[in-house]
C-alpha cells in the first residue's frame, strides 16, 4: 500500500483544493496516462506535472476559493 499517495489525496481534499488538481495529481502519481486534450484543464495539466514528478506541495497554489 502506497501510504504517500493516500495521505495526499486526504490532505488535498481535506484542504479544498480544485478537484482538477487533485484528478491531475493521482493521474500523474500513477503515472497513468494523461486526459485527452480536449478534457484537460490548466489546474488538471499542474496536478498531472505535480503528481508525475512527485511534488507534493504545488497544490496550494490551487484552494478553492470559498464565499
Amino acid at each position: 500500500m502506497n501510504t504517500t499517495y493516500y495521505q495526499m489525496m486526504d490532505t488535498m481534499e481535506k484542504a479544498g483544493v480544485d478537484w482538477q488538481y487533485i484528478d491531475g495529481w493521482a493521474c500523474g502519481y500513477l503515472h497513468n496516462p494523461p486526459r485527452g486534450p480536449q478534457h484537460v484543464t490548466e489546474a488538471y495539466e499542474a496536478g498531472y506535472g505535480d503528481g508525475r514528478n512527485g511534488k507534493m506541495d504545488g497544490f496550494t497554489d490551487w484552494l478553492r476559493k470559498v464565499g
